[in-house]
């Protein structure tokens, strides 16, 4: 069994400064059908034109994960934090009891392209906090293999990003004709493609498809998700919590 999610069947937004494509319900768009996976609450794929962006607004009792496709994103909060994050960059917001912040594109002639997701934490208030890596050397891929990179995690390890969700995000690096594969056991799986395209099979499905930017397939318990790239592939693997 596999949730599949189409990039042309998501929830779309044009306001003229920001494009946005919305995988599950968010804002003014709600689809019963698509209200997350798991932990997984949100994923926005925001496009912002140069010199605008989100207002101070607040959040709280979320983890709040920004990874920059291209462009620059710079973000300034309530706690003292402001920083631009530039592409190949991840950033990490625990809102925690409660934080302000705004995003803007700091650039006066290139939008930005980010996604934007939000995994439920596994335990309301705290402190609220802040963090930002560069990823992408040889040196911080999961287990010396850059094919994967270990982005996000519950405990920092191999020099993630801590969240409070028995979550992680990897990122998958895949030139044509590679193949990687991937078994759940007790957990669920979800594979968002950033670009590129892939054959995917899921073990307990009998036919292969083709994905490709923006879509997505969520996996359940005790299953396999089996990938051929198509062409160089960069997607996020989310290991999330049954």
């Amino acid at each position: 069994m596999m949730y599949l999610r189409k990039a042309n069947e998501r929830g779309k937004v044009n306001f003229g400064w920001l494009k946005s494509q919305h995988s599950f319900s968010f804002g003014h768009y709600y689809d019963a059908k698509h209200m997350g996976f798991s932990a997984l609450r949100v994923i926005n794929d925001d496009v912002v034109q140069a010199g605008r962006g989100f207002e101070t607004h607040g959040h709280r009792d979320m983890e709040i994960i920004s990874y920059v496709v291209s462009g620059a994103l710079k973000h300034k909060d309530s706690t003292g934090n402001e920083y631009v994050v530039p592409a190949g960059d991840v950033q990490v917001m625990s809102a925690g009891k409660g934080i302000m912040h705004s995003e803007f594109n700091p650039s006066s002639e290139e939008p930005v392209n980010f996604l934007q997701i939000w995994i439920l934490p596994n335990e309301k208030g705290g402190t609220p906090g802040y963090s930002q890596k560069t990823f992408g050397t040889q040196e911080s891929a999961n287990d010396h293999d850059i094919k994967r990179e270990l982005l996000v995690s519950d405990d920092g390890r191999e020099g993630s990003l801590r969240i409070k969700q028995n979550a992680a995000i990897s990122r998958l690096t895949l030139m044509a004709g590679e193949a990687w594969e991937q078994g759940t056991e007790d957990r669920k799986g979800y594979l968002h493609i950033i670009s590129g395209k892939a054959q995917a099979m899921v073990g307990s499905e009998t036919n292969a498809i083709e994905i490709g930017a923006g879509d997505a397939l969520g996996v359940f318990e005790e299953d396999t998700i089996r990938l051929k790239a198509s062409d160089e592939l960069v997607a996020l693997w989310f290991d999330l919590p049954k």
